[in-house]
């Protein structure tokens, strides 16, 4: 067996100053931009680093993605946007997790509340009640194939959150 981790990142804290824009346009706010590096220096310690960065096309989201991307070394035109990450429902995000190249072994995916925090409880049978925002949920899946993942089989690792760091 091999081992297989996901970090569910939900993306950082968003500026609802103008709202005349799209949701989909909204950008982060200072905030979130500290936090997301916050979050970034975490995952140093923690000596991790992605194989693979998909995003939600939501500029919250790519605006996370780059920051950790950006912190971690991780080329940023590599960075994936996936559209069924923006509010697209649970089908769509197995059938993406299914889908991922078998020889990325770290897998960020950066998205949305509620959606996110659901799919933390789905893949683990250790439940949280909410993802806050920049929150990391990283889950192992003893598994050779991604598409072997699947209700309660992650296993939490950590999961990690600004607030943790203040």
């Amino acid at each position: 067996m091999s081992m297989k981790t996901l970090y569910l990142i939900r993306h950082a804290k968003s500026s609802w100053k103008n709202l005349d824009i799209q949701d989909i346009q909204r950008p982060l706010k200072k905030r979130g931009k500290k936090d997301a590096s916050l979050m970034v220096q975490s995952l140093i310690k923690k000596n991790i680093n992605p194989d693979i960065i998909i995003t939600s096309p939501a500029k919250r989201a790519i605006e996370t993605a780059k920051i950790l991307a950006v912190g971690l070394n991780y080329p940023v035109r590599k960075i994936v946007r996936e559209s069924s990450l923006y509010y697209d429902g649970a089908t769509e995000f197995l059938e993406l997790i299914h889908n991922i190249d078998n020889s990325l072994n770290h897998v960020f995916l950066i998205c949305h509340n509620p959606e996110l925090t659901d799919y933390a409880n789905y893949f683990s049978s250790q439940k949280v009640d909410n993802i806050s925002t920049c929150g990391i949920y990283c889950l192992e899946f003893d598994i050779k194939s991604w598409k072997e993942v699947s209700a309660n089989s992650g296993k939490l690792v950590f999961f990690d959150y600004p607030k943790k760091h203040k």
